[in-house]
């Protein structure tokens, strides 16, 4: 086994250098059930071999639709690879019509699905389909072919040596997966990464990331996205057993009887879980509630490698015995590191988490550029709070005139399939446009400020930064959701989305009759309530920048209702447009 330069050599080079007995672990019926390194290559061999006698040819595509990550994902997708094919996976939860717009985009000849649930999507308009042969579902339906047919017809292994033909006539510079990325407006772009860009990646990213073999991880986020994907590649190179959990309202089981040592995550599930520790230290009383908080106020404050002084990691040291343990046996006992990609992490989120043991590295990057581009190391002092990390190997970042972040590197996508136009507008000379605004300080660590399309400016002719004032926001427990507004305005205003749950507790602490959340948001004690949590964030911000009005909504904002995309972005003007009757009503329209 030479370099690993393909997405398909990670499983073998799992086999020669660390071969696992739990590579990949799925909860099935209740029971964790594991398969080794050796039956995970063994079975994609299996698919690639069923996939010759289906007709499939280097080039085709074949489309992977699941709910949650499981381990026939990661044997399809190496099947697939293998034969030089390309595997197109597909967000579950998009409408009908994306995936109409996807599967004949990409001509996708096959695809794999989870459960009935993605199958009666596909169902409803596979009239529509005009590439599709056939679809296979992983789970067991009475309407759908089994993945297991695949499977028997690959048992055969008589054209196995026209699969190692296969594998060999795959370059490093191949395509290898279409990513259909969510835009917030218009129609999916098809993402084009080659095995190089994906390979790179992963190999650049094993040197900042702490990953010892033999480890553990619990992978939830989902693999459609690349963050995730490029993740299982590393885990696989790294030797690390991937559990894979069963769904979001899973986690809290899962991550107590998986006790992983790492985790990918988003800063939503980490403000998810703080909320719901800070609510279970609310109900405390006495000593105890005083322990809690003082323990809390102490990991806000903390610094990396002892920054504080002696006397604070004393205190420290004393927290993480009588309350951080406590967190720590919460989240399995022995999570030593996440990393957290997808959206910005707020740094009070970063030090608590920190404070309590578990350290969140926070890195950046985008699809196109497979896609880490820059992320946070504990050792050697490559962590500072408040970036994104250091630049990772081979990889070039320059900051434009206009302070936009370019990149270039063996990371950068091919293009947008089928699109050059749209290709030509995000680069220039090699450099790929990432759309965000950031700088490099001295040490070398990069910070993003904004992103170059939502920042507005006011009919004053000032430059407002939404997704800063959002995410400070955000750090109000009565604040889930909020978008800043004001473009051409005369001020910044905001629309919010309370914290519903959130609100009810705090009701019942203040005997606040609040009924439900249509009367909640006219509520005068509430809006008050929200007013002070405005005006608290509103202090740290340049007095053209502060929120002067708001208006709540009465909707929880998700991705079915199309206020969220998949990977909970902001669609901005979905959500300006659902609450123009607010948005008029803060600037008298």
């Amino acid at each position: 086994m030479q370099n690993v330069t393909r997405l398909f050599d990670f499983p073998y080079y799992q086999l020669e250098k660390l071969p696992l007995e739990k590579s990949l672990v799925t909860k099935y019926n209740g029971k964790w059930v594991a398969t080794s390194t050796k039956e995970y290559i063994d079975r994609a061999n299996a698919v690639s071999r069923a996939l010759m006698r289906m007709g499939v040819k280097p080039n085709d595509k074949i489309a992977i639709i699941s709910m949650t990550n499981r381990t026939e994902w990661n044997v399809v997708d190496i099947g697939v690879l293998q034969i030089g094919a390309q595997t197109v996976p597909i967000y579950p939860t998009i409408s009908e019509d994306d995936y109409e717009y996807v599967l004949n985009h990409s001509e996708a000849k096959y695809c794999f699905v989870s459960c009935g649930e993605v199958l009666d999507k596909l169902l409803s308009i596979s009239s529509k389909l005009k590439h599709l042969k056939d679809i296979y579902s992983f789970d067991a339906l009475d309407n759908c072919k089994s993945w297991n047919e695949v499977l028997e017809k690959g048992v055969d292994n008589s054209n196995q040596n026209e699969v190692e033909k296969a594998k060999e006539g795959v370059r490093p510079e191949d395509l290898a997966t279409l990513i259909y990325t969510s835009g917030t407006t218009g129609k999916p772009k098809g993402v084009m990464l080659s095995h190089k860009n994906i390979v790179s990646n992963v190999i650049a990213s094993e040197k900042r990331v702490p990953f010892e073999a033999g480890g553990t991880a619990l992978s939830f986020l989902p693999v459609c996205h690349i963050f995730e994907r490029m993740i299982l590649y590393l885990y696989q190179y790294c030797g690390i057993e991937i559990h894979f959990a069963e769904g979001l309202d899973k986690i809290s089981d899962n991550v107590k009887e998986v006790k992983p040592n790492v985790m990918t995550v988003v800063p939503r599930l980490l403000e998810k879980v703080y909320d719901a520790i800070i609510a279970k230290g609310a109900l405390l009383t006495g000593a105890k509630k005083k322990l809690f908080f003082w323990a809390v106020e102490l990991g806000l404050k903390f610094e990396p490698y002892g920054k504080n002084g002696w006397w604070y990691e004393k205190q420290l040291g004393l927290a993480r015995k009588l309350i951080f343990s406590k967190w720590q046996e919460g989240l399995g006992g022995n999570l030593s590191v996440m990393v957290s990609g997808s959206a910005a992490l707020q740094p009070r989120l970063a030090r608590v988490f920190a404070a309590a043991g578990m350290p969140v590295m926070e890195g950046y990057g985008l699809t196109e550029t497979s896609p880490v581009i820059s992320v946070n190391d504990q050792r050697n002092h490559g962590w500072k709070i408040g970036s994104v990390g250091r630049i990772i190997d081979d990889v070039e970042v320059k900051i434009a005139d206009d302070g936009e972040i370019l990149c270039k590197g063996p990371n950068v996508m091919m293009g947008y399939y089928k699109d050059p136009e749209k290709t030509a507008e995000v680069m220039t000379d090699n450099y790929f446009h990432t759309g965000d605004i950031g700088e490099i300080d001295a040490d070398g660590f990069l910070r993003i400020t904004d992103r170059k399309k939502e920042m507005f400016k006011t009919s004053g002719g000032k430059y407002v930064a939404p997704q800063l004032l959002e995410n400070r926001f955000k750090q109000s427990r009565f604040i889930e959701q909020i978008m800043v507004v004001g473009e051409g305005e005369k001020m910044p205003a905001a629309l919010i989305q309370p914290n519903f749950e959130f609100l009810h507790e705090w009701a019942k602490r203040h005997n606040v009759t609040i009924g439900e959340n249509s009367d909640i948001i006219l509520n005068e004690k509430v809006i008050a309530r929200i007013q002070e949590e405005v005006d608290k964030a509103n202090e740290d911000f340049a007095k053209w920048e502060k929120v002067k009005q708001f208006r709540l909504t009465p909707e929880v904002w998700n991705v079915d209702d199309g206020h969220l995309t998949p990977t909970m972005k902001l669609r901005r003007k979905i959500v300006k447009e659902k609450y123009l009757h607010l948005y008029n009503d803060i600037y008298g329209h």
